[in-house]
């Protein structure tokens, strides 16, 4: 029958176009050719063809790895699957960076707590060496069970952060109300496995359990941008998006700066009242 037919030839090209997405993407995300293991003396490793990173974490050290290239925008995307157990203490962090004291930066840190509790999901920016944008979340699974994409899409107009295809923060460029934007300066992907327990688990009143190292945070499937179509450069957040970004501030954020009136007493920053 033609529906019948039809549908055959939809599942056959589905097929095809997954089948050629996975190997865009299997290609795109090779750890040997996109990054350098830069400290942990063989605590970060390079498995399956490349294709799987690991960092770990014990009482000696931690472990961090950094990109090749720089990047000047991008959309970015990396799946993370976080330290299980109790990881107390730790943070994982996953970053872009400049360099120089007025550098750059667009940051995902991980904030580790004891078993049953929930990570968070702590966020900022930095425009020429100042940061104090912080905004933390939690998630809405279990980012330890299984991989996760984070996403940090960087275009002239704003930043965006997501997770698993939905935005949970975005920064808006607002150079014109006198706020500094990263613009500028080309930055590299850093992350990195570390011992934080001065203050990463409720102010540093809950410390890193050193019985339950070494902890592990695993990563795949980096992409930056393979597509041909850049159509990220000019990318906006959609109505829908819009929508599912008001949901995870509703109901997951838990820190906002923009609402800390008492941090911030002589005003809060230009960006947080401009429109």
């Amino acid at each position: 029958m033609p529906f019948t037919h039809n549908c055959s030839i939809l599942l056959l090209s589905i097929l095809v176009f997954s089948s050629s997405f996975m190997i865009t993407t299997y290609a795109a995300g090779n750890f040997y050719q996109n990054f350098d293991i830069t400290w942990g003396d063989g605590r970060a490793k390079i498995l399956d063809n490349g294709q799987l990173l690991t960092l770990s974490l014990d009482k000696a050290s931690g472990s961090g790895f950094q990109s090749k290239n720089e990047y000047l925008f991008r959309n970015i995307d990396m799946q993370l699957k976080l330290v299980p157990g109790n990881s107390a203490g730790t943070v994982t962090a996953y970053y872009l960076s400049s360099k120089g004291s007025n550098w750059d930066e667009i940051d995902f840190e991980f904030l580790g707590n004891v078993s049953g509790e929930p990570y968070i999901l702590h966020t900022n920016v930095f425009s020429q060496g100042k940061g104090n944008r912080e905004q933390q979340f939690y998630l809405w699974f279990d980012p330890t069970a299984d991989f996760h994409t984070y996403s940090i899409l960087w275009n002239p107009q704003r930043i965006i952060f997501s997770v698993d295809g939905t935005p949970i923060r975005e920064f808006k460029n607002m150079e014109s109300k006198g706020v500094a934007f990263p613009k500028n300066q080309p930055m590299r992907i850093y992350s990195s496995l570390w011992n934080a327990d001065d203050w990463a688990t409720r102010g540093g009143i809950v410390k890193t359990d050193w019985t339950n190292a070494p902890f592990t945070a695993s990563y795949r499937n980096f992409n930056a941008d393979a597509s041909s179509s850049n159509a990220w450069y000019s990318q906006q957040l959609d109505s829908t998006s819009q929508q599912r970004l008001s949901w995870v501030q509703k109901n997951y954020m838990i820190y906002n700066y923009c609402n800390d009136s008492k941090r911030f007493s002589q005003g809060l920053p230009t960006e947080c009242t401009a429109s």
